[in-house]
């Protein structure tokens, strides 16, 4: 046995782990300045790179005055309508005395403050100023103030003409009525007042229902209307479509067997629609085109015509008229042309079917809100063409049918004052729509501050700010075709910026969604110098300790 060779049952050796050797101060060092290195990159290149990369950009938007447009804060609406005097047989002293006590009677009238009627005395030409039209205008503290005013700022003009009365837009006089200058009324005066706010009461209830139903009303602006009145405006709203610059047209001929096969429409549209449309281009623009669909059948739903041999005719329940358009198979496409179609459909039945009515009214005709509106031609004997005159009555129930649709008033009887208010009316709902959704698009930036804000949104949003100062200070000194105008023009930018593309997009990617997306690239790179940093912070603190 060998010296060094352990006896049996000798206790095994213990293996000592050896302690690796201590560190050098500069391994240390070169250790944390890997680290450190590490961690200056992440910081001052990685996390701005990072952000700058992933920021949504918004642009600044002036959300207060967004806001203030919307509750009504900055613009107060008035539409201040000029009646001009014309009393060419008055003196002149007579005339202004009469205007100031006309003016008093219609203030003490007028219970609506947004809508007022303010006086306006034509002078008679004279050799000096025969170019010139010169108006006095009293306003509403009695102070007149003259300067020169275009033809269509006035709104309607009175003309004061001794004689005998009768029932015309003139109003007649006799001497005898005219006030004497200590007198502070008079009953011409009270006349004329009843009279020129019975021409304008539509319009002030449809101003007043207008200023009800937005957030600009205010306490003592608002006329307070009747139930009936309310529900019938209310109704009227509901029919009639939303403005646009450009309605599209759509005159349809319709019939189940195949004649009539033509119509002489273009010779037709010319005399009876072409006039109105000219009319109220001032307001929107309008395209036009027509068609003729033969074997034009009932949808399977339609209950069909029953013969009524009282009225000797058949007829058509009046809860089924809402059918009677086959909008399945008849070819007339919502979306034609640039702007809402309205579709005029003019029905001609089959001889086994004639004459075809409405059994509880008896009426051939009738109208579909915001769509169109329907017309049976009963024309006995079917012809292959219709003429122009045998579309004459179906023409001129489409015109009326037309404005209706576009929201024109019953009243007055004049036309070119019912298009007068329609102007105004127009102007004001424009103004509180791009009002409105300067605030809902303000709103929506403040709750999701997530999405994008493009410079084209910015931009949009000042032109709109830009375009209804102009059409309030527009309103409010009575150039209505001109607000008409800038209130379009903000209606549009309002509503571009509301729907920008970009913007939108951005409302359907919440945080939720980049922590998905960022999570599973930053984890595998920020543990381990997390960990790192950790640990080296650890030792650092044992040494501190054992120093």
């Amino acid at each position: 046995m060998e010296a060094d060779q352990e006896p049996p049952g000798a206790v095994g050796a213990v293996n000592i782990k050896k302690a690796p050797p201590p560190e050098t101060s500069e391994s240390i060092w070169t250790r944390r300045l890997v680290i450190l290195s590490f961690w200056t990159v992440v910081l001052l290149f990685g996390l701005p790179v990072w952000y700058k990369t992933t920021t949504v950009y918004r642009a600044a938007l002036p959300l207060q005055a967004m806001n203030d447009w919307a509750d009504g804060k900055i613009c107060r609406p008035v539409f201040p309508l000029r009646i001009a005097i014309d009393a060419p047989s008055l003196p002149h002293q007579d005339a202004q005395h009469l205007l100031r006590t006309t003016q008093h009677a219609l203030d003490d009238l007028n219970e609506f403050s947004a809508h007022h009627l303010r006086l306006l005395l034509s002078e008679p030409s004279t050799p000096s100023n025969a170019s010139q039209k010169m108006t006095m205008d009293l306003d509403s503290s009695n102070s007149v103030s003259k300067g020169h005013l275009h033809d269509e700022d006035i709104a309607l003009t009175v003309r004061m003409l001794p004689g005998s009365y009768t029932p015309t837009l003139d109003v007649y006089y006799t001497p005898n009525q005219i006030p004497s200058s200590s007198s502070t009324s008079s009953p011409l005066a009270t006349f004329v007042a009843y009279e020129l706010q019975r021409v304008f009461a539509e319009e002030q209830a449809q101003l007043a229902h207008l200023l009800s139903s937005s957030a600009t009303s205010q306490t003592g602006q608002v006329k307070s209307l009747s139930k009936d009145d309310a529900v019938r405006l209310a109704r009227q709203t509901t029919r009639s479509f939303k403005y646009a610059p450009t309605y599209h047209l759509t005159f349809s001929l319709f019939t189940p067997v195949a004649v009539p096969s033509a119509w002489e429409i273009r010779s037709a549209l010319e005399e009876y629609i072409s006039p109105l449309l000219e009319s109220l281009s001032p307001i929107s623009n309008f395209t036009v085109d027509t068609q003729v669909q033969l074997y034009a059948k009932f949808s399977h739903s339609f209950h069909e015509p029953e013969y009524d041999t009282s009225l000797k005719a058949w007829t058509l329940q009046k809860e089924e008229l809402s059918a009677f358009v086959n909008a399945a198979e008849w070819p007339l496409s919502p979306s034609i042309g640039v702007g809402p179609t309205i579709n005029f459909v003019l029905y001609v039945p089959a001889e086994n079917q004639s004459p075809l009515v409405v059994k509880e009214t008896g009426g051939s005709s009738w109208l579909i809100p915001q769509w169109g509106g329907v017309q049976i031609l009963n024309s006995g004997t079917l012809k292959s063409t219709l003429s122009r005159e045998d579309l004459q009555p179906a023409m001129l129930t489409f015109s009326h049918q037309l404005m209706s649709l576009l929201g024109v008033p019953h009243a007055p009887v004049s036309l070119p004052m019912r298009l007068s208010t329609l102007t105004r009316v127009r102007a004001a709902s424009l103004l509180f729509s791009a009002s409105s959704t300067l605030g809902s698009l303000a709103r929506l930036t403040q709750a999701l501050q997530s999405i994008a804000i493009p410079d084209t949104v910015a931009q949009a949003v000042d032109t709109t700010i830009e375009h209804l100062y102009r059409a309030c200070n527009e309103l409010r000194e009575g150039r209505f075709a001109t607000a008409l105008e800038s209130a379009r023009i903000a209606e549009a930018e309002a509503e571009k910026a509301f729907f920008e593309r970009s913007m939108v997009g951005q409302v359907y990617f919440p945080d939720e969604h980049k922590v998905a997306v960022y999570l599973p690239l930053l984890g595998p790179i920020a543990v381990p110098l997390v960990m790192t940093a950790i640990k080296e912070l650890k030792s650092t603190y044992k040494r501190w300790r054992a120093a």
